[in-house]
């Protein structure tokens, strides 16, 4: 497996939409597992946006039976994570959130989808692929009408079928071992990869993958339209999460500017993690 640098900074922008919270549960699941230093934003404009409208760190992490009842901030370091809630100002909340990038750099984005449907309503439409596109950062999407694989009632993680795309170009080891990397770290006992190839079989690359106890490894190759057969096999899989790996526009493998991909993210089953070439 590839070694990927330490997830060391974390950026969660939030609308505290529903969806936003269940984001934000896998932005704080990560943190946890990385002992990572987590970012939480809210673009609040001119608006009065009180510390209360936050999600409640120390509430989730006793709720998820980590820190007792009356706990301090202390004791959220003492699970090795840091957290910082940021409110922007600027009205347009996609140039807050890169503003903010630009000097507080971050190794993974934790993002809800359609995020202008919160109760504090972002009126710029979803910011979610504009942020990711930009910051060239491997970004998790969340979209708005799944549950996710990390319980924000109990912190509990169901992982257990990864799907990951392949083709030529870009190489797809790095969302190979993305997939293993995310597994590794929240996992909890088995798991399938199924690697799919959509075009001739005989053009699916060879890949790299990892043994461990309990995990499986499936290869599938189907022929039709891209984005159907990514979107069939997720259902018919029962995918957890989508793993790909992003280049320019001239791919079905690019993740934030084609709407091959576009396609893909929002009609996903799933959360999708999207991993640059190089990142």
């Amino acid at each position: 497996m590839e070694k990927f640098p330490p997830v060391d900074r974390i950026f969660h922008p939030s609308d505290f939409s529903e969806a936003s919270e269940i984001a934000f549960a896998h932005a704080l699941k990560f943190s946890l597992a990385e002992k990572s230093k987590l970012f939480i934003m809210h673009v609040a404009g001119d608006e009065e946006v009180p510390w209360s409208d936050f999600p409640g760190v120390r509430e989730t992490l006793h709720r998820w039976g980590l820190l007792p009842e009356k706990s301090r901030k202390a004791d959220i370091r003492d699970l090795g994570i840091n957290v910082s809630k940021v409110i922007g100002k600027k009205r347009n909340p996609l140039h807050s959130a890169l503003d903010f990038l630009e000097t507080h750099h971050a190794d993974l984005i934790v993002l809800a989808t359609h995020q202008h449907e919160g109760k504090t309503r972002w009126p710029h439409g979803s910011i979610a692929e504009p942020i990711a596109r930009a910051s060239h950062e491997m970004t998790l999407f969340v979209p708005h009408h799944v549950k996710g694989f990390v319980s924000a009632q109990d912190g509990s993680v169901s992982l257990r079928n990864i799907l990951v795309p392949i083709d030529m170009h870009p190489s797809p080891q790095r969302a190979v071992d993305g997939a293993v990397r995310v597994a590794s770290e929240l996992a909890v006992g088995e798991v399938e990869f199924t690697l799919l190839h959509v075009g001739d079989p005989t053009d699916a690359p060879a890949v790299r993958q990892m043994a461990s106890d309990g995990w499986t490894w499936k290869k599938q190759s189907l022929e039709g339209d891209v984005v159907e057969g990514i979107l069939q096999v997720a259902i018919d899989t029962s995918a957890d999460l989508i793993v790909m790996t992003t280049t320019g526009h001239h791919g079905f493998l690019d993740a934030l500017r084609g709407s091959i991909t576009e396609r893909v993210l929002r009609q996903a089953p799933c959360p999708l993690l999207a991993i640059p070439r190089g990142a």
